[in-house]
């Protein structure tokens, strides 16, 4: 006790202290230095939630600019005073530390947030999350609370969920009726050498619950039909479009009519890639872009003409960006666009996509009848 009053008199008599009244949090950076034990209370807008036993080894990463200010806040404004003394022994030039620390700013009747609900396990490993301004403690419990359907557990499913289960996504769909096959493993990181012969809706599981027991998964061991998609799609806030043919794209892209939930798409074809959000009846649909299916050979699917392995990881990444984006509500998401991308010379473009308003798909009022596989082809 005596090392930490003596090492508080010092920093107080080194550091500037701010008054709750002129403080502006989204004008600087503020970092909440308490125990996750106590952030129930509450948390300053926009706050970064770090430990001060954990500071010193995050600090570059939340403020590489040295003279970037910053403002330290405790429970009463002690260990923010002694955090802001060593931040300046370690060359931050611009640090305070909040005068009486969250209790004096709740006592004046100052805004604050929730800090989620999230348990202290979620804390640290969400931490990078909860680092990012435009993420923190709330976003994170909304990626918490999330469904998203991925159809299709290979080349683009695979990266796709792996991120988003890394992510935190809290629910997550994977419909798939094939088995895993030697040729699968050269680019579909979610099935390995000890899954061949296996469903690959069940050795998805396993695999994304390795990558994070917190995700809730359902497996849907079926092909996508016009009988099973409305009451597949249904619960869910967004689907993935990972599928390699046009009859399931066509198919997927009337369901989210019916449903309501955008549709991020993406496919791949030898080095080239592209990524595309469709949202009903806002933005151009799938069948805007496509309207009717290639002549049968015109496009073939990967087994018939190939594709980089590495290919399907940058465009399923994509796709997981983008899924994100639109859970937390940053960025601008890919809504009306196609994105391209060629991975032979690493270049990409986007085109503005619009809406056909004699789409037979998005152009009524009321959603069409979804069509059997066949009639798509």
């Amino acid at each position: 006790m005596d090392d930490y009053l003596s090492r508080l008199i010092a920093a107080r008599d080194r550091i500037t202290e701010i008054d709750p009244e002129r403080l502006d949090p989204g004008s600087v950076t503020v970092i909440d230095v308490r125990e996750p034990r106590e952030l129930a209370i509450g948390l300053l807008p926009g706050a970064i939630p770090v430990p001060m036993s954990d500071l010193p080894g995050r600090i570059d990463e939340i403020a590489p600019d040295r003279q970037s200010p910053i403002v330290l806040y405790c429970a009463v404004g002690e260990r923010s005073a002694i955090a802001a003394a060593d931040l300046e022994d370690a060359g931050y030039s611009n640090v305070t530390s909040l005068a009486g620390g969250i209790k004096q700013w709740m006592d004046l009747g100052l805004p604050t947030v929730s800090d989620g609900g999230l348990t202290e396990a979620s804390r640290r490993r969400y931490a990078r999350h909860i680092a990012l301004p435009q993420v923190g403690a709330t976003g994170q419990q909304q990626l918490l609370d999330a469904r998203v359907l991925i159809v299709g557990a290979g080349g683009l499913g695979s990266p796709a969920a792996l991120y988003l289960a890394a992510a935190g996504i809290g629910a997550i769909g994977l419909v798939d009726d094939d088995v895993v096959e030697l040729s699968n493993l050269q680019r579909q990181i979610l099935h390995s050498t000890s899954d061949l012969g296996k469903p690959k809706a069940a050795s998805g599981t396993h695999r994304i619950l390795e990558m994070n027991p917190q995700v809730g998964v359902s497996a849907h061991q079926a092909r996508l039909t016009a009988g099973n998609a409305i009451r597949i799609l249904s619960g869910y806030d967004i689907v993935l479009d990972g599928t390699d043919n046009f009859a399931t794209r066509y198919l997927i892209n009337d369901a989210s009519m019916h449903v309501r939930i955008p549709v991020v798409h993406g496919s791949v074809f030898r080095f080239e890639g592209q990524v595309a959000v469709f949202k009903p009846y806002e933005t151009a649909c799938y069948r805007c872009v496509f309207p009717e299916p290639p002549p049968p050979g015109l496009a073939p699917n990967c087994g018939e003409a190939g594709v980089l392995g590495v290919l399907p990881g940058v465009i399923g990444t994509m796709q997981a960006t983008e899924v994100l984006k639109i859970i937390l509500g940053i960025g601008q998401p890919l809504y009306g666009q196609l994105l391209t991308y060629d991975a032979l010379d690493q270049t990409i473009h986007t085109v503005r996509l619009v809406r056909n308003p004699d789409c037979p798909s998005c152009g009524g009022d009321e959603p069409p009848p979804l069509r059997n596989e066949a009639a798509y082809c």
